[in-house]
Formats: C-alpha cells, sequence, structure tokens
C-alpha cells in the first residue's frame, strides 16, 4: 500500500470518527462547555504524555534536538506556528461543543462543509499547492451545495463560519510544520490547549464533575473522539496536501447530518438531502486520482493473482 493511500485512508477514517463525536457530547450538554472542554483535554493530555514517556522518549529526545540546533529565527518560527495551532485547536473544540449543545447539529455539521472549501483554497493561496480542473470542479460543486444549505439564520451561518475556520486554518499550519514527530506535536498541542483554557475554567469558578458516568464520557470522547482521530488527520498531512485533507473533511457533515437526523431526530427537507448527495459527489471527484489510482492497483492484482 503505497503512502498516499495510507494518508488518505487516514485522513477518510479521521473524518468518518468526527462525524460521531456528537453522540457523546449530547450525553454531557447539561455541563458547561468550558467544563467538557477542559476535562477533555485534561484527559487527552494525561494520555498523550503517559504513551510519550512510555513509548517516544527517543522521538522527543529527537525533536529537543532539532529545536535546540535551528538557528534562532527557524526556533522562533516553529514555536510561533506550534503555539498558533494549539491556540486554534483549542477554539475550534470550544466553539464546536457549544455549537452542538446551545445552537444545532446542523449547524455543526454546516460549520464543517465550510471548512474545506477554507482549507482547500487558503492551501493554494498561501501555500501554493497543486490544484486542477479536476479539484476545482470539485470545489465548485461543495462551494454549490454550501449555499443551498446556508438559507439558515444568520446566528448559525456565522457560528458555522467561526468553528470552520478555527480548524481549517489549523490544518494549513500542520501542513507548514512537518518537521517535530506528530505524536510529540499533538502532545504539545495538547498542553498549549490546557494552558489556555485554565484561565477561563478558573475565572467562571467551575469545579470538576464527581458523577463517573461524565468521566467515563469524556474519557471516550477524549481517546476514541480527540487522540486516535487527530493523529489519523496528522499523518496524513504527512503524504497528502492540505486542500486534500480539507476536502476529505466533507464526510464528517454528511455522518454528522445523518446521526443529527436518525438519532436525535432533528428536521430534513428534500433540498438539504440533496445538497448532502452533492457534497458526496465532490468528495468523489475531488479525489478521483487517488481512487481511480486504488480502483486500478486492486484491478490489476486480481488479475495477476487469477493468472
Amino acid at each position: 500500500m503505497s503512502l498516499k493511500l495510507k494518508c488518505f485512508l487516514a485522513a477518510l477514517s479521521a473524518n468518518i470518527i468526527w462525524g460521531f463525536v456528537a453522540v457523546p457530547i449530547r450525553f454531557v450538554q447539561h455541563y458547561e462547555a468550558e467544563q467538557i472542554l477542559f476535562c477533555r483535554i485534561i484527559i487527552s493530555l494525561i494520555i498523550c504524555c503517559v504513551f510519550i514517556a512510555g513509548f517516544q522518549r527517543k522521538q522527543l529526545l529527537d525533536d529537543i534536538q532539532i529545536l535546540a540546533s535551528s538557528s534562532k529565527s527557524e526556533r522562533k518560527t516553529l514555536l510561533i506556528l506550534l503555539l498558533t495551532s494549539g491556540v486554534l485547536i483549542t477554539f475550534n473544540w470550544y466553539a464546536f461543543i457549544y455549537v452542538i449543545n446551545h445552537v444545532s447539529l446542523n449547524s455543526a455539521a454546516f460549520a464543517y462543509m465550510i471548512c474545506p472549501l477554507i482549507t482547500a483554497l487558503s492551501g493554494f493561496i498561501i501555500l501554493k499547492e497543486d490544484i486542477n480542473r479536476q479539484k476545482i470542479v470539485g470545489i465548485m460543486i461543495a462551494l454549490v451545495s454550501v449555499l443551498i444549505l446556508a438559507t439558515g439564520s444568520l446566528h448559525e451561518v456565522l457560528w458555522s463560519i467561526v468553528t470552520a475556520s478555527f480548524y481549517a486554518f489549523y490544518l494549513i499550519i500542520q501542513r507548514v510544520s512537518k518537521v517535530f514527530n506528530k505524536v510529540n506535536m499533538l502532545g504539545l498541542q495538547l498542553m498549549i490547549a490546557f494552558i489556555v483554557i485554565l484561565p477561563l475554567y478558573l475565572n467562571l469558578g467551575l469545579s470538576l464533575p464527581v458523577d463517573l458516568n461524565f468521566w467515563f464520557d469524556i474519557t471516550i470522547i477524549a481517546v476514541l473522539f480527540t487522540l486516535i482521530p487527530l493523529f489519523l488527520s496528522l499523518f496524513a498531512l504527512e503524504g497528502l496536501p492540505s486542500s486534500t485533507v480539507g476536502i476529505i473533511i466533507y464526510i464528517n457533515p454528511v455522518i454528522a447530518f445523518a446521526v443529527a437526523f436518525l438519532y436525535f431526530n432533528e428536521g430534513i427537507n428534500f433540498i438539504q438531502a440533496f445538497a448532502y448527495l452533492l457534497l458526496v459527489f465532490a468528495v468523489i471527484i475531488f479525489n478521483w486520482k487517488i481512487i481511480s489510482g486504488t480502483i486500478r492497483k486492486l484491478v490489476v492484482r486480481e488479475v495477476t493473482d487469477f493468472e
């Protein structure tokens, strides 16, 4: 299996997992968004630090050596990128939790429809990533779908745009800062997230929940819906441009929308269903080169094995 295909499957898996995140978050919706986020970060940070201490010590020392041997300007740039990425992912998590529990699930799903457009266009403009005619067609189809769905309230649309922007620029930064080990970088981002959210948490005077069901649910969110998909997403950026990883995010809102409709019984109409089908079509077109290449390899392998 080629690196590009592994990265594609990693990005796909991450967004399939994230599509279901509303389920465990809704189970703790009677808690404040700040409580949910703070505890999610604590559990994620503890698990990540234990893993690094147990299995990543050599890679951690290598990363420290890379930082120490960099020039002053390079070190400053790397530290700024790491700090910014930690702040962006923290704000994205906070906004997403708030939108799910206090705005609507459809609004949260809509945020991840806007996100790929911001990511793909930013990757083309800022990083000068290659974008051919086929990818442009995929983006345009996705844009049509977004415009169809952008007929709700201005309040919901604005929350969607803010949430999407945080994650889109987080992806762009991850594409640029590729010198560090991904697990170590994730641990540092979680540490930054903890530092960012702690003053807000203390200022609100919130206490740590004592309900064991809450902590069980938060642990599931931390492991299954935070650490695993974030690591898969970071791995995907090793072999795919941020525009491709960004466009695969469309799988996330399609699943999230299905969860909202089938599990939480939020409303749906024909126009919304049609727009979501357009999104799936846009993902296939944007990634057709990878998909068709994989199909050809599988066919060739089957023919060779048969002969």
